[in-house]
């Protein structure tokens, strides 16, 4: 009894069970697809926006660590930077540790002595 239900499921010889050469890659080129526009290509431009972040900085400016520390970019080499976290209190840290800019400190404002409280 069993051989005749396995003569039943063949479904006629074998001779539909190969689809084609290109359809069975279509499901995997689709999955790459979707994962270069999802996943591959954002990284590759965030890494890209990184790098011209690094290049662009100068004294002066006011930047963040990857580890939270705020500070004045006061000294620039290839590799580290100077930054001024409190007054008189200089930290080194790697270039590559700088996740965003601040922006250029503002000048304090001028005191014109007629202030009113």
């Amino acid at each position: 009894m069993n051989s005749l239900a396995y003569a039943l499921g063949s479904g006629g010889g074998g001779a539909g069970g190969q689809g084609g050469g290109f359809s069975a890659f279509v499901p995997l080129i689709l999955m790459f697809a979707i994962f270069y526009f999802l996943l591959i290509r954002p990284q590759q431009k965030k890494a890209k926006m990184h790098k011209a972040l690094l290049s662009s900085l100068k004294k002066g400016d006011r930047v963040v660590s990857s580890g939270g520390l705020h500070g004045l970019v006061t000294g620039l080499t290839d590799e580290v930077i100077t930054m001024e976290i409190a007054p008189k209190v200089r930290v080194k840290v790697s270039r590559g540790s700088v996740s965003g800019v601040m922006g250029r400190p503002e000048p304090p404002a001028p005191q014109t002595g007629t202030e009113t409280k």
